[in-house]
């Protein structure tokens, strides 16, 4: 089994310390840094991610993995800020104001890492303002919405119509995801999409990225 596979089925396993070892011989062996991200750490989350959408895995698994995925893009990140390597895409994401869940939301967030985008997660209460200023800052090419709680949701339009005002409507795509959301709700307050769970919303976000590209 060559290294990049063991890479990315320790991490499946979620061991942490054995994906750092592995991570760090695959540097020394001259490996990529791309290469090993792609084919290691981002092959495994892959999988994780599938698994996670079928049932065969649960939220703690998923959270093992993540730890073991960081634990092998904190000795990645140097390499290839060094190597100028680019991101597949920079997402903002947070749980909108006035709501303090954040599980599905750091979920989405850890898929969306795993998938190698730049994730800039803002937390939970994140007023409509932030989101946007944070995405011009940052030049977003996506700001992903979380909600839990219905009277939160308006929050979301808000979003929308602030990124209509300030010119970056159609230039940002705007996810939205959360239990009491839904495909026609998106569309009633001009998202782009809404997104069932993690593994959608990196669909999604490749999709998007994928038509402007």
């Amino acid at each position: 089994m060559n290294l990049l596979q063991q890479i990315s089925d320790h991490l499946q396993q979620g061991k942490a310390k054995s994906v750092a070892e592995l991570t760090r011989q695959a540097i020394t062996d001259g490996l990529h840094p791309k290469n090993i991200l792609d084919e290691g750490l981002i092959a495994g989350m892959s999988v994780v991610g599938e698994q996670f959408r079928k049932h065969e895995l649960y939220l703690p698994d998923v959270l093992l993995a993540a730890k073991a995925m960081y634990a092998g893009l904190d000795l990645l990140k140097p390499l290839m800020i060094e190597a100028n390597a680019k991101s597949h895409g920079k997402i903002v994401v947070g749980t909108v104001q006035g709501d303090l869940h954040d599980i599905g939301k750091n979920l989405v967030a850890i898929m969306l890492k795993g998938a190698g985008f730049e994730v800039i997660d803002l937390g939970n209460d994140v007023s409509a303002q932030k989101f946007i200023s944070v995405a011009e800052q940052e030049k977003a090419d996506v700001i992903g919405l979380s909600a839990l709680l219905t009277t939160t949701m308006p929050t979301m339009k808000s979003v929308v119509e602030l990124a209509k005002e300030r010119n970056l409507y159609g230039k940002v795509k705007i996810i939205v995801g959360g239990a009491p959301l839904s495909s026609d709700y998106a569309n009633e307050i001009g998202a782009d999409a809404y997104c069932f769970d993690g593994m959608n919303a990196v669909e999604t976000v490749k999709r998007f990225l994928d038509q402007i590209r």
